[in-house]
């Protein structure tokens, strides 16, 4: 192989250069040393390359000359979006991947049907699919649904005069935990840290009735959730109000607020009135909205050193929160749904 001036000075050029690529400066290696007379074995050896490497430049090289040097890749072929191939790409999403994995990847799908990832993307882009998002859902199988959800929307929206209602409900199982580590608190750039390991004193139940009126809260916290915790905290309810007013009391379908003792209870107090949510409706009760203020507030990023010390400090929340209460502003504005417009609503 015979090399022009020209032709060696910018071979050794791209051997010698410090800022090019590295694949041109192995090449331009390779036709210098074939261009001196060295064998394909000690091109092989310098170069750590197999003899095909060796076969396919040199003779690109020699049909080429410097042009036939640089890299050629062979690329995807255009493929045009039509309305067919995007039916395809809809219909493969909607279908489970073989391997054994739950969702596609544009990645995979792009893979799987010989096409850009981009392609994918963009098609899942417009009709919004996204199969990496999950959402849940949970349905009431309650057959008395209508009844029980007008009911107690119309305590809400249509609350009886020269009465209270209360959202009762008990938050079980808060853990008392206390971190072993130092809490890092947060700076400029860098957010609050808690240590990974962490000691369980033990947990309570926080029984709370949120007055629909004015958000105003009384809170109870206690060791178990009972029957018989359930009917002292209604008693305290009770003493907290006006004797001889109405009392209106929405809550869940849990065990403990249907046994006997609950029933004695009601019978001494014809005045308080119980309204079951429909089953697997927990979002009808307007206290979930309270307790999830107070997960987030307190007992999420909270260190407790003991049980006593959870209890004091949840008490210690409710006292400061009920300095400044807020209602829940509730609207049903899709009368359509489940509970038409000629629902029976309380309005007594």
């Amino acid at each position: 192989m015979t090399l022009s001036k020209v032709e060696r000075m910018e071979l050794e050029r791209r051997v010698a250069s410090r800022r090019g690529r590295a694949d041109e400066a192995r090449r331009a290696r390779c036709i210098l040393l074939a261009a001196d007379g060295a064998t394909w074995a000690e091109i092989r050896t310098q170069l750590d390359c197999p003899d095909s490497y060796i076969a396919r430049w040199t003779k690109r090289f020699a049909a080429e000359r410097l042009a036939g040097l640089f890299s050629r890749h062979r690329g995807q072929p255009p493929t045009k979006l039509t309305p067919r191939l995007e039916a395809r790409i809809l219909d493969a999403t909607r279908r489970p991947p073989s391997d054994g994995s739950t969702h596609w990847s544009t990645r995979r799908l792009g893979k799987h049907l010989g096409l850009s990832h981009m392609m994918v993307a963009r098609v899942w882009a417009k009709h919004r699919l996204k199969p990496h998002r999950l959402e849940r859902y949970m349905a009431s199988d309650d057959p008395d649904f209508e009844r029980k959800a007008a009911d107690i929307i119309g305590l809400y929206l249509n609350p009886p005069q020269h009465a209270a209602v209360f959202c009762v409900d008990e938050k079980t199982a808060i853990q008392a935990l206390d971190r072993l580590d130092p809490v890092l608190p947060l700076s400029p750039g860098r957010a609050e840290r808690h240590g990974f390991e962490y000691f369980r004193h033990g947990t309570l139940s926080l029984y709370a009735a949120f007055n629909t009126r004015t958000g105003a809260v009384l809170g109870k916290a206690a060791a178990r959730h009972t029957s018989a915790e359930f009917v002292a905290f209604l008693s305290e309810l009770v003493a907290h109000q006006p004797k001889r007013k109405e009392i209106h009391v929405i809550l869940d379908n849990l065990s403990a607020h249907k046994t006997k003792k609950v029933e004695e209870f009601l019978a001494e107090h014809p005045k308080v009135k119980l309204h079951f949510t429909p089953t697997y409706s927990s979002w009808l009760n307007q206290v979930e909205l309270w307790f999830s203020k107070i997960e987030r507030d307190v007992i999420a990023r909270g260190v407790f050193t003991s049980v006593k010390d959870l209890a004091r400090k949840l008490t210690r929340y409710i006292r400061l929160y009920n300095n400044n209460p807020q209602p829940v502003k509730w609207k049903h504005s899709v009368p359509s749904r489940r509970i038409t417009t000629t629902s029976r609503v309380t309005g007594h």
